[in-house]
């Protein structure tokens, strides 16, 4: 198969990767530019892991929901270029403030809709052409888990939406609106959680997944479970949350999902 990643594999014994399909992490990576100030932010362990894995120096990431950006310092320590969308203006405010000291040239971050095709295309054609580049060569997508967190009043932001029905179609337009820029053969992960409404498990990460499979000509290729015990949420909430399972029917949230598709030929 083809070579997508700057691995050596006659010293296949000294690559650091995790290959399985459940990664149990025991602490947020802090090192660099990471901080966990942006609740709902994914840990740069899971875009260390995939960039690493699915690409090579020089080329080309897209995050569509840059958030804090954990994939943009990623891709600074790992030597790709990275493209970062997101909605909400002021967490881009604090990436442009992260990076103010930085040499690292080779990214383009833009306030975007990326539920809006042209908005999409101008924000993406526009920050390829300064990158230098043609494609992306891999796509994150880390959506907010419905409503669990509002992050800003844009009618679009997918954190204002509680209903599955209607969260579903909007994240497939940004898949829609981003995978375009996706070169074929190549990857992309989507990260997502499932959610609790109502007394009742909504599998929105399976949800996702469907949806993916029946919109677009894609292979899925991996799913894997993780769980980081380290999460500023759970730490020294672990025994009230024990209780209350063990009082009531329900099981406690402690795994997020990657699904890793490959793009094939269009």
């Amino acid at each position: 198969m083809p070579k997508f990643n700057d691995w050596d594999l006659k010293e296949w014994k000294k690559i650091e990767a995790n290959v399985d399909s459940l990664w149990l992490i025991p602490n947020r990576d802090r090192s660099g530019r990471h901080c966990n100030i942006y609740h709902g932010n994914f840990i740069p362990q899971i875009p260390n892991e995939l960039i690493n894995r699915y690409t090579k120096k020089g080329e080309l990431v897209i995050d569509a929901f840059l958030g804090s950006g954990t994939t943009l310092y990623e891709c600074e320590r790992l030597q790709r270029k990275c493209i970062g969308l997101d909605i909400n203006e002021k967490i881009l405010d604090f990436v442009a403030h992260n990076m103010e000291r930085s040499k690292y040239r080779d990214y383009r971050v833009r306030l975007c809709d990326n539920t809006n095709r042209q908005e999409s295309e101008r924000c993406i054609t526009q920050s390829l052409y300064e990158l230098h580049a043609k494609s992306a060569q891999f796509v994150f997508f880390h959506p907010p888990y419905l409503d669990i967190v509002k992050f800003t009043n844009h009618p679009n932001d997918l954190s204002a939406y509680r209903n599955i029905q209607d969260f579903v179609p909007l994240f497939i337009k940004s898949c829609q609106n981003v995978l375009r820029f996706l070169q074929d053969n190549r990857f992309f992960a989507v990260v997502v959680g499932d959610v609790y409404q109502n007394g009742e498990v909504k599998p929105l990460g399976f949800y996702i997944m469907d949806a993916i499979q029946k919109h677009f000509n894609v292979t899925l290729k991996g799913i894997v479970v993780k769980n980081i015990e380290g999460n500023r949420g759970k730490l020294g909430m672990q025994t009230i949350w024990r209780y209350r399972a063990l009082s009531s029917d329900y099981f406690l949230f402690k795994h997020e999902y990657i699904f890793i598709f490959k793009k094939e030929k269009q």
